[in-house]
């Protein structure tokens, strides 16, 4: 069986439609919102579950949730970037399926793998760091329970490291502008030796004194600086 290709979807300003108010739906707020999309949330009052209420009161100030209370209309989807059905209505969840597809816009509708397009997996967020785990739809319990094997391997510090080595690549970018060729394999070879050379926890407590010390006195020089002469000279 040919599995999914795994993709970070870029979320950020599109519009994702929810269909349905209730404790799924209110997850696939969370994901949306996470992703920094504007989420119209469509729904009868008396559906959103307590969560959903709470996510639409606390997003107030910041104008990233439309609530709309009342059924599904198809005029929904004039706007819609994505499409996130979570309600008990099979009939209705797969004519919206239908509907996202006829219009080519990417849909899941919860509980029905053949009307997804794709699929929510059991998710590690750490800061920049994001790990999947998918069972194609077929177990999420199961994804639930390896997901939580692979999180307690994570470094505690991992996702400050990741920030730290983002800022680190901007700055090396501004210094050498060029792309492709050379230059890309001469960034990537110096990033890469950084990265397997120095413990983690090391790279999550780099400073921006400590950033620019690396590209003077590595980049600029071509090598890399061991974490070693880094902490016998700041002492």
């Amino acid at each position: 069986m040919s599995g999914s290709l795994l993709i970070a979807w870029q979320l950020k300003d599109k519009h994702v439609l929810v269909v349905g108010g209730g404790q799924v739906a209110s997850s696939r707020v969370e994901h949306a919102l996470a992703a920094g999309a504007i989420v119209t949330v469509v729904s009868p009052a008396q559906g959103l579950s307590e969560h959903t209420k709470s996510l639409i009161a606390t997003d107030s100030n910041y104008n990233r949730i439309l609530f709309r209370d009342r059924t599904f209309l198809s005029t929904d989807l004039d706007d819609a970037d994505m499409v996130l059905a979570a309600i008990d209505d099979v009939d209705l969840s797969r004519d919206i399926g239908t509907s996202c597809r006829a219009r080519r816009i990417p849909v899941n509708v919860a509980d029905d793998p053949s009307y997804c397009d794709f699929y929510f997996g059991s998710q590690i967020r750490r800061g920049p760091l994001q790990v999947m785990v998918s069972t194609n739809g077929k177990s999420p319990k199961l994804a639930n329970i390896i997901r939580r094997r692979i999180e307690d391997s994570i470094p505690q510090g991992a996702g400050e490291a990741i920030e730290k080595v983002g800022l680190l690549r901007d700055k090396l970018r501004e210094r050498s502008p060029q792309v492709g060729g050379e230059a890309s394999k001469r960034r990537m070879k110096w990033v890469v030796e950084l990265c397997t050379s120095w413990e983690m926890d090391d790279l999550a407590g780099l400073d921006d004194v400590q950033i620019e010390r690396l590209l003077n006195e590595g980049w600029e020089r071509d090598v890399v600086p061991s974490r070693d002469s880094f902490v016998d000279d700041d002492q």
